[in-house]
């Protein structure tokens, strides 16, 4: 007489598997700070949970200059995540195929060399980057005609998607983005080799893991509503990697929220913005203390700093005309003012307050917590017994640093796991 095998897997815990995802791209890559460490392992394993979001976040990968570790950390995003889909050069109409086939479970796109499809020597590729744009965001499809049925098709474009290349993406991409700023490895960091058929199977082995305790959650993670530190967009695009980290418990809770809010801060920091909105913030700095500026002393104002585009936009650099017309969009418009001198054409700095209000609101001073507090809730013990929905995992109020599930496994130079200082991003090492 046989007995009979349980053949139900073992629980996954989820705090100790996103562990294992970092440990290992720890061995392969350095990067550039515990937060862009904490965004890649969420985001790789935002992949396996498709279904369940409303927006897919962009991850992208840059770098200031060749050899600084994007490709290879490319190839870590490819060996675990859901269904992965690598490119060098796609045409729109390939990537619309390649997300139609299977809308319900659409592969992961991986483009490698982004720089060479929307650096400034590769032309405008307008219909990709819309498609990136769109894809976003779940129900964005695009629309062609089809001649033959006389019908118009619709065609899915959401799908995860991760870029790398050589210096910033296109603003509207990065906008819908963890973006990780690689750096070259100093000397002293070192990193073991990848070889795909050596090392692969391990990362095979994680991805799924990653899939079978993410898939056993779709509806705990649809329904989530986790408590956010950002707002907007950023918030859109953080929100599925924050549940994941809320559905892990442990630190990840809290180091997803300071990661996010890190991550964030330093992509807007790095932002210079539209030509109009640089010119609205430069004009503040130009007012000073004055509540009314002539046309032309604001000009040589704006023309005589060294770093801004005023001095060269033209032949003899920004005009009062070219400046009326962009500030016009922002409702501001010269006046004809009276001034000690006499009168002459100007502006209020009272017509300016609400624009720099909106769109360059001067930055918060810093100190503070800028995370806010996690709620506490039962920790997760088994696939069917997650944490509660919309809520994060308990993690003491106090808590100034990070050490996660396990101890035994230290990190290379740069990214310190297990983590140990969330707060502290940038004591981390260079990529």
């Amino acid at each position: 007489m046989t007995t009979p095998t349980d053949t139900t897997p073992e629980p996954i815990d989820g705090a100790e598997l996103l562990d294992d995802v970092a440990a290992t791209i720890a061995r392969y890559v350095i990067l550039p700070s515990t937060s862009a460490a904490i965004a890649v392992v969420l985001w790789i394993a935002a992949t396996h949970a498709v279904p369940a979001w409303n927006c897919a976040p962009r991850l992208v990968i840059r770098a200031p200059e060749r050899r600084c570790g994007k490709s290879r950390l490319l190839d870590m995003v490819e060996g675990m995540s859901h269904r992965p889909l690598m490119t060098v050069n796609a045409s729109p109409s390939a990537v619309y195929r390649s997300i139609g086939v299977a809308p319900s479970d659409p592969p992961t796109l991986l483009i490698d060399e982004a720089d060479t499809i929307f650096g400034p020597k590769a032309g405008e590729n307008e219909d990709l980057r819309g498609l990136l744009n769109a894809g976003h965001q779940r129900g964005r499809p695009a629309l062609r005609y089809d001649a033959g049925s006389r019908s118009v098709e619709k065609i899915a474009t959401f799908a995860m998607a991760a870029l790398a290349g050589i210096g910033a993406m296109p603003d509207t991409i990065e906008d819908r983005a963890a973006v990780i700023r690689m750096r070259r490895r100093a000397p002293g960091e070192k990193v073991a080799p990848y070889r795909v058929g050596r090392d692969g199977p391990e990362l095979d082995e994680l991805r799924q893991r990653l899939n079978q305790w993410l898939t056993g959650h779709i509806k705990t993670l649809r329904a989530a509503t986790p408590d956010m530190p950002l707002e907007d967009r950023a918030a859109d695009t953080w929100e599925p990697m924050i549940a994941i980290a809320d559905l892990a418990g442990g630190q990840w809770p809290r180091a997803a929220r300071k990661a996010a809010v890190a991550l964030t801060s330093d992509r807007d920091a790095g932002d210079e913005g539209s030509i109009p909105t640089r010119l609205l913030a430069d004009c503040r700095t130009a007012f000073q203390d004055a509540d009314a500026l002539p046309t032309a002393i604001l000009l040589d104002r704006l023309r005589s700093d060294a770093e801004a585009p005023w001095a060269t936009m033209g032949a003899a650099g920004l005009t009062a005309m070219r400046m009326g017309n962009l500030l016009r969009d922002f409702e501001i418009r010269s006046d004809t003012i009276r001034f000690p001198t006499g009168q002459a054409k100007g502006y209020h700095r009272s017509d300016f307050a609400d624009a720099w209000n909106r769109y360059c609101p001067e930055p918060k001073p810093a100190g503070g917590e800028a995370v806010p507090a996690v709620p506490a809730s039962t920790s997760q013990v088994s696939p069917d017994e997650a944490s509660t929905t919309g809520t994060a995992q308990a993690v003491p109020g106090t808590q100034a640093s990070l050490g996660l599930t396990r101890q035994n496994e230290a990190g290379t130079a740069g990214t310190p796991w297990p983590l140990r200082a969330v707060s502290d991003d940038s004591t981390s090492g260079a990529a």
